[in-house]
């Protein structure tokens, strides 16, 4: 049966505890750096800290990978001090999803909102350091008053600095005892005709607050027109693209002599191709040496081909994973293969990692897509909270200003109730795939961004052991919790 620990601190202080060349495989989902959601985590450098990653290159056996999910705008950051760390870059499995909701600013209705004045607001930003500092004001008190996660992007000189909106502007004038001083910079919001309606699925608040996930059910919600000359100028114009991938860098600690060498020293150095095969197509395998001559011959001479050693099942595991969405779906190329019969949904199990009902595609069609090879769904709300009865369901703020559809918030998505609260939790059968690519049978997988558990619980479901370091003391029990769900499944079918 498989085992686990839970380290509560700093994963720098808990790796230096652990000992030289004692795990066999490191697969995690560090933070982003994007201050994602107004978590201090996600903004703490951590992820390019090359100290963590020499740490995670020390504990990990020769030939051991590392698998470690960036954002699209980070990722070379982070894969850069995995590299000085010592690592080896070998690769990068692109997930991606048709399901991620552009997280873009309308800058024609930012302009409306601010009257069509622009100006820098340096000086404001620092008048509101210097008056929280002079009256002890805390930070935490001035965010509970604008009732958003936006006030670190108004003090920050950082990657994401925003100007406040009219309605901010007032309450951290307000708050803080401003005065009129910078009114000049603000102006009352114009307002926009509403010319319309549309279907939005992102705007659904039942849907509650999502990372990459649109709603599953749309609501009508207000079209507005421009109110202002500036505003009709920049209609049309945002300020970020649709996100629909996230990158995992695929690294390894160098091997000692050769591979052969190394896999049968320390079991690490490989990766399992054919436990982590796609599909049910029986596939022929063929020798890498023992070429031999063929029959056949072409126009420059004799065809050579490798001898046929047998079959596997399943076609060669990519570097691409994605959601099973229509849209992602309809990016892959049309394939042509043997037989007709409809793939069902069958998870990661049986090794299989592709969905055909969902989108439609027949394994064997002429009208195939290849996407049908490379499938792992987001997380589900009963994989977030399994093994989370009897937790208290905690509100989760997204950033975006209270309002009503049609109001200050159009989406109104500021407010909703989970027991598994961590914001951006991968789907288990990704991770379980992921663990079962890079360790060999019965080794250890270590997460030192553990988050709420997800690799964790994966591992036990892989049967592999495992080791999580969490720094957050709101995800220690939600992990714990879990993970043993898992531990417990998997005993009850030994019974």
């Amino acid at each position: 049966m498989a085992t686990f620990e839970i380290h509560h601190g700093d994963n720098r202080d808990v790796l230096k505890a652990m000992e030289d060349n004692s795990i066999d495989s490191i697969v995690t989902d560090p933070p982003y750096e994007l201050g994602f959601m107004g978590k201090s985590w996600d903004a703490s450098g951590i992820a390019f800290n090359i100290e963590v990653w020499q740490e995670c290159l020390r504990v990990l056996k020769p030939g051991g990978h590392l698998l470690a999910f960036s954002g699209s705008r980070t990722y070379h950051r982070m894969a850069v001090a995995i590299e000085d760390a010592g690592f080896e870059i070998r690769d990068q499995i692109m997930w991606i999803y048709g399901s991620g909701f552009p997280k873009s600013l309308d800058i024609g209705k930012a302009i409306d909102k601010r009257g069509g004045v622009f100006a820098d607001f340096t000086q404001f930003r620092d008048a509101v350091k210097a008056e929280m500092r002079e009256k002890n004001i805390k930070t935490s008190e001035l965010a509970d008053a604008l009732g958003n996660f936006m006030l670190s992007h108004y003090l920050t000189k950082g990657s994401q600095p925003a100007v406040p909106n009219y309605r901010d502007y007032k309450i951290i004038r307000d708050f803080v005892g401003l005065g009129d001083s910078f009114d000049h910079l603000f102006a009352e919001e114009a307002e926009r005709e509403v010319v319309g309606t549309k279907m939005s699925g992102i705007a659904n608040a039942e849907e509650g607050a999502r990372h990459t996930i649109g709603a599953s059910k749309a609501i009508e919600v207000d079209i507005t027109a421009p109110a202002t000359a500036e505003a009709k100028q920049w209609q049309g114009w945002g300020t970020a693209l649709k996100p629909a991938h996230e990158p995992v860098v695929v690294a390894r600690k160098p091997l000692i002599g050769t591979v052969a060498a190394n896999v049968l020293t320390y079991g690490t150095g490989g990766l399992n191709i054919d436990g982590s095969r796609v599909g049910k197509e029986e596939m022929i395998k063929k020798s890498s040496n023992g070429i031999v001559k063929s029959e056949n011959r072409s126009m420059s001479g004799p065809n050579y081909e490798r001898e046929v050693v047998g079959t596997a099942t399943g076609r060669w595991p990519a570097n691409v994973i994605h959601d099973g969405s229509d849209k992602v779906v309809g990016l892959f190329p049309e394939t042509h293969s043997a037989g007709k019969k409809r793939q069902e949904p069958s998870g990661v199990e049986n090794n299989y990692m592709g969905r055909g009902s969902k989108s439609g595609v027949r394994i064997g069609d002429p009208g195939g897509s290849a996407a049908r090879f490379f499938y792992c769904a987001k997380a589900s709300k009963k994989d977030r909270n399994e093994g989370l009865d009897g937790f208290e369901a905690v509100r989760v703020h997204d950033g975006r200003q209270e309002g009503t559809v049609g109001g200050s918030n159009p989406r109104n998505r500021s407010n909703n109730y989970r027991q598994n609260h961590h914001p951006t939790v991968k789907p288990t059968d990704l991770m379980r795939y992921l663990c079962r690519l890079v360790t060999p049978p019965n080794g250890i997988v270590l997460d030192p961004f553990m988050g709420s558990g997800s690799t964790g619980k994966a591992a036990i479901y892989e049967g592999f052991n495992f080791v999580g370091i969490e720094m957050t003391d709101d995800y220690i029990p939600i992990a714990k919790a879990r993970i043993e769900f898992a531990v417990n499944e998997m005993a009850d079918k030994l019974l």
